[in-house]
């Protein structure tokens, strides 16, 4: 499936957990409401008074989720303070940190991995996502942090792969600095060069081959 195939899918709705013992489904709903639009005093003061902060929304995000899909850095501090479990999943198998990488928000994602977000989820990793949007800085962050350059998706997808079928040269060279493998093969037996070849990106097609790239 493809990534911007993927989010667009992340509408499907999920039952809104609105179940905590002293608490009504409206208070939840305004916990969303806040963390949606930044409101930080309104999230602390509902966390004091016994919402979850693990949260889930219609669309099955987690609080912390929507903060860090958001980039709202003082959001995603005050959730952290309140311990979430930072590497759930949403219906699609993305985390918080999977989605603060998409949108490149560096700041989050390094609040996210102080705070023990995974690098390395199975699946569409937050390396693959970076890749696929050009989020340079957050890339290098994640490379250092100990992201796997050569992790495959479920169909086989890498971060190379992503990174040479949208055209992003720079990021084609980070990956290959660090040692990305040039001729490893998707679920359709694709290599990051046939990739590139297919979607007319022939700079980064040609550098590619000149490093010994297949297709």
């Amino acid at each position: 499936m493809r990534i911007r195939e993927r989010l667009a899918r992340a509408g499907c709705a999920l039952a809104l957990l609105a179940t905590c013992a002293g608490v009504s489904a409206g208070v939840y709903e305004d916990m969303i409401h806040a963390v949606s639009n930044d409101d930080d005093r309104t999230v602390a003061s509902l966390l004091k008074r016994g919402v979850d902060v693990d949260t889930v929304a219609p669309d099955g995000n987690s609080l912390l989720m929507i903060a860090s899909r958001s980039g709202k850095v003082s959001m995603v501090k005050a959730l952290l303070a309140a311990h979430p479990k930072v590497n759930v999943r949403n219906s699609l198998g993305e985390t918080a940190l999977t989605l603060a990488a998409f949108a490149g928000h560096l700041e989050v994602a390094q609040l996210l991995i102080a705070n023990g977000a995974e690098v390395n989820p199975t699946g569409w990793t937050p390396l693959i996502y970076s890749a696929a949007q050009n989020r340079m800085d957050v890339a290098r962050l994640l490379v250092k942090s100990g992201a796997r350059v050569d992790a495959q998706s479920g169909s086989g997808t890498t971060a190379l792969m992503m990174a040479a079928r949208e055209g992003h040269l720079g990021m084609v060279l980070l990956l290959m600095e660090n040692g990305a493998d040039l001729n490893l093969r998707n679920a359709d037996g694709a290599t990051a060069l046939k990739l590139a070849r297919d979607r007319g990106r022939q700079d980064v097609a040609d550098m590619l081959a000149r490093a010994g790239g297949k297709d």
